[in-house]
């Protein structure tokens, strides 16, 4: 005879614990993962109006990598720490997609 009870999952929120039915597109979902401090990566989709920098160039943290507009806002990206732009992967026109990569950045050993 097949067992037909609920399997309730352990669910954890801040430090208390919920049993739950969790579903099955909950299951599917994409993992969260830190991001990676050395990708520029697109928030929303949106047009690159200018590129700043060129790979192989050293900058410093607070210099600008890129203009990019979204929604209408125009938004300048800047270096988050002081390193080396590894590549430049948009143009001046592209239109990227959300998460699309853009610089890819190489920090600078101390």
């Amino acid at each position: 005879m097949e067992d037909n009870k609920p399997k309730y999952e352990v669910f954890v929120v801040n430090t208390a614990q919920y049993y739950t039915l969790l579903t099955k597109k909950y299951g599917m979902r994409k993992k969260w993962q830190p991001a990676d401090l050395n990708e520029i990566r697109s928030f929303i989709p949106g047009t690159i109006l200018e590129v700043y920098v060129k790979p192989g160039q050293d900058v410093h943290a607070g210099d600008k990598l890129l203009k990019y507009e979204a929604m209408k806002m125009q938004t300048i990206l800047e270096m988050p720490f002081a390193g080396t732009v590894k590549e430049v992967l948009v143009t001046v026109g592209d239109k990227v997609r959300k998460d699309q990569l853009m610089i890819q950045l190489e920090e600078l050993a101390e």
